[in-house]
């Protein structure tokens, strides 16, 4: 099975991986890698799940401590688009030979041309406007676009630089002016024709290029309910747009969120009456038993890289991951393994949690297991005790554990293709850097 899934699969993950698109996407995503890991460190401490942490804390920091933490995590996921736009233009602009610097700085500043600066509220004499960047525009709800502006606005730039459309100076200029000067003309260039698509955006009911990538991706989300067939349009919609780099439960839970608030309450009404509890498909429901370890249910896949993978890329990632993915917390693996655009691991990012799903709602419908009581618990509370929480079943804790080893076997081929790749990649470079380290005076005669 696994040769026939290299077969079929790694000719095409070689295709994309030549890709220069793809190629400066992935390693626009690795970029921003690092400080993605410490903001998810800063993130669990904040919400470690133990009774009594925050209060034990507050007693030295002084009572909402946490928003010390928060700031750490608004420096890096609130502002996810901005790392993501510069990033992926500084590696596109690599990948084509354009400047990397201009090609970082046009990303950002074609992608803050696009975004919505006036932000309605309520104030003392009515409705009014200020002047600023909201973080919705530039958290994950705007990954999609920061890729698709990276790219144009860097290829804008290229074409009107080999068209010679520069400033050029003597060449006693300094290295750094003659730069400049020659990026003028191509930056007025993409920074116009950015210009002319955000007053197009402006005449149309969307408003913004922002609003109008939101709202597409949300459509095809409308119209589902409390059903088992909305359960699995969801978790497979979120699936995909990780994939995509979109987070995914940002985008689907603007629809979904409030029915599943809905549903957990009237259990949660149920409960403390002493009532049958009503419904399935709470929001305990979702993130309790469809995925452990984040999106694509990646606390299995974390596992087999520590375990089983021999490529150090993976099992150094493998490392720093474990730990925040038993908390639920997964970027590090999503941008950095990566999972985004990667043809190889979309199947089982999507199957695990789809399968997570039906044997959940089989067990949850056949009364093997009780239903969830609606109580809110953190989101950081590990498998094993937040299914004990939420049912008050030792069995629910089992299911979980027993969904987290079959995750394993389902992601296990296909971690094993990438781990080869990984692997030879690795080789390879090891075997170009030793004969980099030769050098004619360590030959002697002898050798010759």
């Amino acid at each position: 099975m696994l040769n026939k899934l290299e077969k079929a699969l790694m000719p095409i993950a070689d295709m994309l991986g030549k890709n220069k698109i793809l190629v400066a996407i992935r390693d626009g995503f690795l970029i921003s890698t690092p400080v993605i890991i410490v903001g998810s460190m800063f993130i669990l401490f904040a919400n470690f799940p133990v009774p009594g942490w925050s209060e034990f804390w507050a007693k030295i920091f002084g009572v909402g401590w946490e928003s010390y933490f928060s700031n750490v995590a608004r420096a890096t996921f609130d502002i996810i688009s901005i790392l993501t736009v510069v990033g992926i233009g500084y590696a596109y602009a690599r990948e084509i030979g354009a400047d990397k610097i201009q090609g970082a700085i046009v990303s950002l500043v074609s992608f803050i041309i696009l975004m919505p600066t006036a932000i309605p509220y309520e104030g003392v004499e009515g409705p009014s406007f200020v002047r600023a960047i909201g973080f919705s525009y530039i958290g994950t709800n705007g990954i999609f676009l920061a890729m698709l502006v990276s790219i144009l606005s860097v290829r804008i730039f290229n074409w009107g630089y080999k068209k010679g459309w520069t400033i050029k100076l003597p060449h006693g200029v300094p290295p750094a002016v003659f730069d400049s000067f020659a990026a003028l003309i191509p930056s007025f260039l993409v920074m116009f024709v950015f210009f002319l698509v955000r007053i197009g955006f402006e005449l149309t009911p969307y408003e913004s290029a922002h609003n109008f990538i939101y709202t597409v991706l949300q459509a095809p989300l409308m119209g589902v309910g409390n059903s088992l067939g909305a359960q699995i349009v969801y978790v497979v919609s979120c699936s995909i747009f990780w994939f995509f780099g979109i987070n995914g439960p940002a985008v689907a839970n603007s629809v979904f969120s409030p029915i599943f608030r809905t549903l957990s309450m009237e259990n949660l009404a149920a409960f403390e009456a002493g009532l049958p509890l009503p419904h399935i498909y709470t929001g305990q429901f979702v993130d309790l038993f469809q995925t452990f370890g984040g999106g694509g249910s990646t606390l299995s896949l974390v596992i087999l890289m520590v375990t089983v993978c021999k490529s150090e890329r993976i099992k150094q990632l493998g490392k720093l991951s474990i730990v925040p993915g038993i908390f639920g917390i997964n970027e590090p693996i999503i941008f950095g393994l990566p999972i985004v655009l990667n043809p190889v691991m979309i199947i089982p990012f999507i199957g695990v949690p789809l399968m997570n799903t039906i044997l959940s709602a089989i067990a949850f419908e056949t009364g093997f297991l009780p239903y969830t009581n609606g109580v809110s618990l953190p989101w950081t509370t590990p498998l094993g005790f937040s299914g004990y929480l939420s049912t008050g079943s030792l069995k629910a804790s089992a299911f979980q554990v027993l969904l987290l080893i079959l995750g394993c076997v389902v992601y296990y081929p296909f971690i094993k293709i990438l781990d080869k790749s990984y692997l030879k990649d690795e080789e390879n470079q090891s075997e170009e850097d030793e004969l980099e380290d030769i050098s004619f005076d360590d030959l002697s005669l002898d050798d010759i």
